[in-house]
C-alpha cells in the first residue's frame, strides 16, 4: 500500500467508527424511549406490589428503582409479543427475592405450595362483590395485611393489577394449579376475614 493509500485509509476508519457510535447512540435513544414508553405508566403499579411485599416504604422504592434499572438493562431480551406489565413484575420479585428479606421470606413453606391436599372449588361471591356493598377500603387493606404473602400476592397480581393466571405463574416461577388455588384460598379468606370486621363493626 501507498503512502497515499495509507493517509486515505486513516479519515475513513475515523469515519466509519463515528458513523457506527452515532448509530448505537440513535438506538440506544429508541431502546430508552421504548422501555420509558412501556415501564412508567406501570410505576404506580410496581410500586404498589413493591410496598406489599417489603412492608416499608423506602425499601419499597428502592425495589422500584433497581428493577427500573435492571429490566432496561434487560431489555433487548424481552419479547414485544409477551406481556411487559408480567416481565417487570418478574424483575422486580426476582429483585426482592434477592434482598435480605425476600430470602427469609422464599424459606417459608406455605400449604398452597400443595395444591393437591387442597379443596380449591369456590363459587362464592369475590371480596370484590363484598366489597362494592362494604365500601370500605379500611376494612380490605386490613384483611389484606392479615393473608398469607403467598395469598396476598396471588390475589393482588390477579385482581388487583389483573394479570392472567399463566402470567401470574410465569411471575411466582409456580404451576398455573398453584396459582389457582392459592387465588381461590386468599378470596376465601379474605371474605372471611372481611365478615368478622363488618360483624364486629356491627
Amino acid at each position: 500500500m501507498s503512502g497515499g493509500e495509507a493517509l486515505l485509509s486513516g479519515p475513513m476508519h475515523i469515519r466509519d467508527s463515528s458513523q457506527r457510535e452515532a448509530s448505537d447512540n440513535v438506538a440506544s435513544a429508541k431502546r430508552s424511549a421504548d422501555f420509558e414508553r412501556l415501564a412508567l405508566p406501570l410505576l404506580p403499579s410496581l410500586y404498589n406490589h413493591a410496598s406489599w411485599l417489603t412492608r416499608n416504604h423506602a425499601e419499597a422504592e428502592d425495589l422500584v428503582q433497581e428493577t427500573f434499572s435492571k429490566a432496561l438493562r434487560a431489555f433487548d431480551s424481552f419479547e414485544e409479543s409477551t406481556n411487559f406489565k408480567a416481565w417487570i413484575i418478574r424483575i422486580l420479585r426476582n429483585t426482592f427475592l434477592t434482598s435480605r428479606t425476600g430470602i427469609a421470606t422464599s424459606r417459608t413453606v406455605f400449604l398452597e405450595d400443595h395444591p393437591h391436599v387442597l379443596d380449591t372449588t369456590d363459587a362464592s361471591p369475590t371480596p370484590e362483590d363484598n366489597l362494592i356493598r362494604l365500601d370500605n377500603q379500611a376494612a380490605l387493606q386490613r384483611a389484606l395485611e392479615q393473608l398469607e404473602p403467598p395469598l396476598r400476592e396471588a390475589l393482588l397480581l390477579c385482581d388487583v393489577e389483573e394479570v392472567k393466571y399463566k402470567d401470574i405463574a410465569l411471575i411466582l416461577d409456580i404451576p398455573i394449579g398453584t396459582v389457582m388455588s392459592r387465588i381461590s384460598r386468599a378470596r376465601r379468606a379474605l371474605r372471611q376475614l372481611l365478615q368478622l370486621q363488618l360483624g364486629e363493626s356491627q
